[in-house]
């Protein structure tokens, strides 16, 4: 049986259903003798091969916007390793390695919405216990496109395209959320969204008019000739009255939005699609998902001055956007590990992923090609390779 927890950042919601009878009056009746019993044990039930004792608890921790896939993928999965129980939790991407190298919780499975995440801030950092990185591989399995998400009662949803989305997003009686950078991969790229807008248009004034006097700390951008920097600071907080709404996790500002308190949301295209929202897909220029753009991606980067990163100083520059998978070094269950993640990129896998609206590279790349676990390197090929 699957225990999925999605917290801090993602809500879970609970329904109880009570009911109750009236009672119903019998005639009084003379006290029966009481007879004795004699009292036969009842025997402990036998453990079988996929009694709950005895699976394989096999925890993994994934990006928010690989719920609804990854929930597929873990029944198909169970189907077919009964013996394994998989146990799912799904954070904002940082957050999830944070649940790792800080909090050392012993995790299986990694997956990430950004894979350079992995090297950045699991390779450097060591288990204390072990005196190993906390990684030294990760394949980069898939990809997706940043979109921005509505309702056809959004206000001014007649109005916004492709085209005029920044203008639309920055008038002050517009709710739109944005995951927090310091936490989710989406937060960080739709600040770059604004600023490759910006570069396709030549109008350098969107993201001031989005985002400034929204927090009570700035998050700043220096424009250079070759690059954009957006700084994000160690606080991040709204204002009282911004018209800004921000959430740890991406995944959490869906239900704002499906309840009307947003209007608009930056998501991902896969998740947009899989709650069947209105969406607004961005121009190749903006989207972080177009391979062929990465020259243009890469003239954004942002800082974070976030001092929860002991040993790093997390820096983001634009590129296509990919997603990570590996298993950490101090996994409890690495054979399992490397089972299910065999599963996700083989056939059954990649039918599931396409079938969630998420699918997967045609030929996924592996950093530290060397360090992966053999039964994976034949799903991989090395990262840089011809």
């Amino acid at each position: 049986m699957s225990v999925r927890r999605i917290f801090p950042f993602v809500v879970l919601f609970g329904l109880l259903i009570s009911g109750c009878m009236s009672p119903v009056l019998l005639p009084a009746a003379a006290p029966a003798t009481p007879i004795a019993m004699p009292t036969i044990p009842t025997p402990a039930p036998e453990a079988t091969a996929t009694s709950p004792a005895s699976r394989v608890p096999l925890v993994v921790l994934g990006a928010g916007s690989l719920i609804v896939p990854f929930d597929a993928l873990e029944k198909a999965f169970e189907a077919q390793y009964p013996e394994i129980d998989v146990r799912a939790e799904y954070h904002g991407s940082i957050q999830v390695i944070r649940h790792a190298t800080d909090l050392h919780e012993p995790i299986d499975v990694v997956a990430t919405a950004d894979a350079s995440l992995i090297p950045m801030l699991m390779y450097g950092q060591q288990d204390p216990d072990t005196g190993r990185a906390y990684a030294d591989w990760y394949i980069r399995f898939a990809s997706n496109r940043l979109a921005i998400a509505y309702r056809p009662e959004s206000k001014d949803a007649g109005e916004i395209t492709a085209e005029n989305w920044p203008e639309i997003l920055a008038r002050p009686d517009v709710r739109v959320g944005i995951a927090d950078p310091r936490f989710d991969a989406v937060g960080y790229r739709g600040l770059m969204a604004f600023a490759l807008a910006q570069a396709r248009t030549g109008t350098y004034t969107y993201f001031p008019q989005m985002f400034n006097g929204q927090f009570t700390s700035p998050v700043t951008i220096f424009l250079d000739d070759d690059l954009v920097t957006f700084t994000v600071p160690e606080i991040l907080e709204t204002k009282s009255g911004s018209h800004v709404v921000l959430r740890g996790a991406s995944i959490q500002l869906v239900a704002l939005l499906e309840s009307g308190d947003l209007d608009y949301s930056f998501e991902y295209e896969s998740v947009i699609r899989q709650h069947g929202l209105e969406m607004v897909r961005l121009p190749d220029e903006e989207n972080l998902g177009a391979q062929e753009q990465e020259t243009a991606y890469a003239r954004v980067q942002v800082n974070l001055d976030f001092r929860r990163f002991a040993t790093v100083k997390p820096s983001f520059r634009g590129e296509q956007i990919g997603y990570g998978i590996t298993i950490p070094s101090n996994a409890p269950h690495p054979e399992e590990a490397a089972e299910f993640i065999a599963f996700l990129l083989g056939p059954e896998g990649r039918a599931v992923m396409e079938a969630n609206q998420h699918p997967l590279f045609d030929q996924p790349l592996a950093d530290g090609f060397e360090h992966v676990p053999a039964a994976l390197q034949s799903l991989c090929r090395p990262a840089g390779a011809p």
